[in-house]
C-alpha cells in the first residue's frame, strides 16, 4: 500500500476522515491535563488536523512538535493556531523524521500502517524517544480491517511489539473512550528505559 502524501491528501480532499473526532480525544485531554512539565519536547504523528498539539499550545507546551504526510491537514491546523511556530511542523514521512522527544502521543496513526511496518515503527519510535520519556496514546483494540486501513490488534500482540523496546507502564482499555470507540480503545503508557 501506497499510503503518501498524494494519498492522504486526496483523503482530506475528498472528506474521507473518519477517524477525525474535530476535536482532542478525551482520554488523551484526561493525560494532558495531569501534565506539570511545559517543557517537554513532544512528538505528535500523524497529527491530522492537530487537535491534540492545538490543545497543548493552547496549554503552554512550547515544544510540541506535530507530523503529518498531508500539506492540507497541516494547513488547517494552520488556520486555527497561526501562533503554532513553523519550525515545529513537519510534512513527510514518519520513518524518515529524526528528532529526540521526551513524550511521543499516538492517536489513529499506527492503525494506519500497513501491519508489515509495526516492527519498524516500534524500532523508529525507540529511537525517538529519550531514555526515560514516554510512548502514550490509544490503540485499538479491535481486528478492524486486514486488507486496508485502520488496520486494528489487540494487547498480547501490542504487548509482543513494544515489550522488546519499552515497560509498559499501562495497557488497559481505556475507561473514558468516546461512545462509538468504547470498549475498542487501549490506553497506552509505556517507557523508555534509561541507560544503565
Amino acid at each position: 500500500m501506497n499510503l503518501n502524501q498524494e494519498f492522504w491528501d486526496e483523503r482530506y480532499k475528498k472528506h474521507e476522515t473518519g477517524w477525525d473526532l474535530g476535536e482532542i480525544s478525551r482520554p488523551l485531554q484526561a493525560y494532558f491535563d495531569g501534565l506539570e512539565n511545559q517543557q517537554l519536547r513532544i512528538l505528535i504523528p500523524g497529527c491530522g488536523r492537530g487537535y491534540e498539539a492545538e490543545y497543548l499550545w493552547r496549554k503552554g507546551f512550547e515544544h510540541v512538535h506535530v507530523l503529518d504526510w498531508s500539506h492540507l491537514a497541516l494547513a488547517d491546523f494552520q488556520t486555527r493556531v497561526p501562533d503554532f511556530p513553523s519550525k515545529n511542523l513537519h510534512v513527510g514521512d514518519f520513518f524518515s523524521h529524526q528528532g529526540e522527544y521526551e513524550l511521543m502521543v499516538e492517536q489513529t496513526f499506527f492503525c494506519a500502517l500497513d501491519p508489515v511496518l509495526r516492527q519498524d515503527y516500534a524500532r523508529h519510535v525507540h529511537g525517538l524517544i529519550k531514555p526515560g520519556g514516554h510512548l502514550m496514546g490509544l490503540l485499538f483494540n479491535d481486528p478492524l480491517n486486514d486488507d486496508r486501513h485502520p488496520f486494528g490488534g489487540n494487547q498480547a500482540e501490542y504487548q509482543a511489539l513494544l515489550e522488546p523496546y519499552f515497560r509498559i507502564i499501562h495497557l488497559d482499555e481505556a475507561y473514558n473512550s468516546i461512545t462509538p470507540r468504547a470498549g475498542r480503545e487501549l490506553f497506552l503508557l509505556a517507557e523508555k528505559p534509561e541507560l544503565p
